[in-house]
């Protein structure tokens, strides 16, 4: 109970620093008189609720929902260095959402369509590419009735790669403006985050995170081997498509909103149960808010490293994530 205590106390520390540092300095006395409207001022109302808290608000559910995706995913197949992004879910994601915006964002943009409305709909192609994504992934790596763990990373790394060229191939084709926003989006960024992205995200974290808690004894017993597992009486597969499909659907739900930033399923699992142990009903929420501290901190230093020009925070995240990738690689044969 400290160490989420802690963490929670860290990510407020993260959030009040990001709000009040940037382009345009605030002092906390500002913010927080914007906040419950005494004196209000234009200009601080304008960067606070239009910039800075949905950028904010956004990475703050975005880690959360990595974070958690990423612990089921190496529940599921009992593999410490799987993750979203190097399994090939979110690039199937990302790629179905490129299409998205290549052929029907224009198509709605030209019918009268409101804006918001492609946006609600982006999760929706989303969670179709990352289950194509999923069951190819599965269908390869499956061997002898069972998940080959090794071929499982191996052909996830192919397919991220494959889905990756499929992204550019297609956005290529944009026009010009609409190229460099895709390209921007693919590398993972929440620059220019508002409203409407969280209420289009909100859904499908309050519908599938619960599910996923609520069936965290599994994850625990999934780390048994399965013989003993069948003999209580649990249907296995079952239970993992059912733990699969809700990570794909978060996971479809953060990459409409932000593209692919990988590495934050990685990490935050093992720094989770470093402090908290193995067990996944502490594992969940505290990975939850490891990931959500990692992306609001490395936004922050994506929007002030090189301002006022700004560099996505999915490359930041993977400049923390390739690292400690290499070092499980090592941990891991050693």
């Amino acid at each position: 109970m400290m160490k989420i205590t802690a963490a929670i106390l860290l990510i407020f520390i993260a959030m009040y620093i990001h709000i009040t540092n940037g382009t345009f300095d605030m002092s906390i006395k500002d913010v927080i008189t914007t906040l419950l409207r005494i004196n209000p001022n234009d200009d601080f109302d304008l960067v606070i609720f239009q910039f800075r808290l949905p950028r904010i608000v956004i990475a703050a559910l975005v880690g959360l929902g990595l974070g958690i995706a990423g612990t089921v995913i190496q529940g599921i197949t009992r593999n410490g260095l799987a993750d979203p992004g190097i399994l090939g879910i979110n690039a199937g994601a990302g790629t179905s959402i490129v299409v998205f915006m290549f052929l029907l964002q224009m198509q709605l943009v030209a019918s009268g369509s409101s804006n918001w409305v492609s946006i609600l709909i982006m999760p929706l192609f989303g969670f179709v590419g990352g289950l194509v994504a999923a069951i190819v992934i599965y269908s390869f790596s499956w061997r002898n009735g069972k998940l080959d763990t090794q071929r499982l990373i191996l052909t996830g790394i192919a397919i991220s790669s494959g889905f990756g060229a499929l992204s550019m191939f297609i956005s290529l084709k944009m026009r010009e403006s609409d190229f460099e926003m895709a390209t921007v989006w693919m590398t993972g960024s929440i620059y220019n985050a508002n409203w409407i992205f969280i209420v289009a995200m909100l859904p499908w974290l309050l519908i599938l995170i619960p599910i996923i808690y609520r069936k965290a004894y599994l994850l625990d017993y999934l780390q048994l081997e399965e013989a003993s597992v069948k003999s209580l009486g649990i249907e296995i597969e079952k239970e993992k498509s059912i733990l699969l499909l809700c990570s794909i659907g978060v996971i479809s739900a953060c990459v409409a909103v932000s593209g692919s930033i990988s590495f934050i399923g990685l990490m935050a699992p093992h720094i989770a149960r470093q402090l908290v142990g193995i067990q996944h009903r502490y594992v969940i929420p505290m990975s939850a808010a490891v990931g959500m501290l990692l992306v609001i901190f490395s936004d922050y230093i994506a929007k002030t490293v090189f301002a006022p020009a700004e560099i996505p925070v999915g490359i930041i995240v993977a400049i923390l994530g390739v690292p400690y990738f290499l070092y499980l690689l090592v941990k891991s044969k050693a």
